[in-house]
């Protein structure tokens, strides 16, 4: 295993240093290797940084903990996804408080195509059972990911009818790849493993505290093009990860429900306030997301003998490298001016040869 990962955990076990302030450090660094060998006076120059984070990055020496990590990650076949990693979450990439580090066992596409969040209540009524199984049956004819929080409720009822329709789903954990919460959920969590996958930024050891899951919960906003709320109370746990996609600039669907029943209420008030989307079927997602099932199926015809600019080559030839990017990260790799990568996307766009994908992604066509 690579030295490399030894530093990126222990980036994560540094006293004071969050999300925040790990991936400013990396995007000045580099690598987490790095940012342990830079000196202390150089640290406390980076913003957000300080004499006190400085002093706690400079001082830490439990790299033990980090050696043990390593060992369980090899022994489980677990998939490590540091912030410079390729194959990490492309969109959560997008949010501000990302995390560093992800633990991820599975197979399946972290930056699929197309990615749907849903969440609800734990204690569900039938109205919200049937629509969540009916929402996801629906949804396989777009081929989405679907992604959860494997709680009890609407997130187990969200999984289990994507492994019935062969969709990929990926279960987002407040707990260490070493346990499984709730524990009757152990036998869907290997299914998902073989159909999708798990995945958490805590590592070995940690219980499933309550504090742990509204940092879960960003995951579950942070990475998918929209979330959908099937059935909540008006305090419930979903409105808190409806509330973070909001923030993140993700569409948020919600389902109405009857004004007399408390279980539909925190779905009614999103919508009433304009913080979701009324929906009432997988069509209305694919028809507000742009989703076309025949363009999926039926690849577009590049338009031929199109004699691109250089700034053009300079995008198609990222995207043919990486084959869904999300505007800022076309900006930095590409180095052109803003000016410039707007009038290239447009005439790209123009000639269909790049698709606009929600949040801000392209694709080639």
């Amino acid at each position: 295993m690579s030295s490399d990962l030894l530093y990126q955990i222990a980036l994560t076990l540094v006293p004071n240093i969050g999300d925040v302030q790990a991936k400013a450090l990396v995007n000045h660094y580099g690598s987490a290797k790095d940012i342990f060998k830079a000196r202390k006076k150089e640290l406390e120059t980076i913003e957000g940084i300080g004499a006190v984070r400085a002093k706690s990055i400079k001082e830490f020496a439990d790299f033990s903990s980090s050696e043990a990590e390593m060992a369980f990650i090899e022994q489980y076949n677990i998939t490590p996804l540091f912030l410079t990693h390729p194959d990490y979450p492309r969109r959560l990439l997008n949010c501000y408080d990302c995390p560093t580090l992800l633990y991820y066992k599975g197979n399946a596409n972290l930056n699929s195509a197309r990615v749907i969040s849903v969440v609800g209540t734990r204690n569900h009524s039938e109205y919200g059972k049937h629509v969540a199984e009916k929402l996801v049956t629906d949804l396989a004819a777009y081929g989405v990911l679907v992604v959860s929080g494997l709680a009890f409720g609407i997130d187990t009822i969200a999984h289990k009818a994507a492994l019935k329709n062969n969709l990929s789903t990926v279960g987002v954990l407040a707990h260490g790849l070493d346990r499984m919460y709730p524990p009757q959920n152990k036998t869907l969590a290997k299914q998902m493993t073989d159909q999708g996958g798990l995945l958490t930024d805590y590592i070995s050891n940690t219980e499933p505290g309550k504090q742990n899951f509204p940092r879960r919960n960003r995951i579950v906003a942070g990475m998918c093009d929209a979330l959908v709320v099937v059935e909540t109370a008006a305090k419930g746990g979903s409105l808190i990860t409806a509330e973070l996609a909001n923030g993140y600039n993700k569409d948020v669907f919600a389902f109405p429900g009857k004004t007399t029943d408390s279980k539909s209420e925190g779905c009614n008030l999103f919508i009433k306030q304009n913080k979701a989307s009324l929906i009432t079927c997988a069509a209305d997602i694919a028809e507000l997301m742009n989703w076309d099932t025949s363009a999926a199926s039926t690849p577009k015809q590049k338009q031929l003998f199109v004699e691109l600019t250089a700034d053009e080559k300079i995008i198609t030839a990222l995207l043919q490298q990486q084959p869904v990017m999300q505007v800022d990260e076309l900006y930095f790799k590409s180095g052109l001016s803003s000016s410039a990568m707007a009038q290239a996307l447009l005439m790209l766009e123009m000639n269909g040869i790049i698709t606009t994908m929600p949040g801000k992604m392209y694709t080639l066509s």
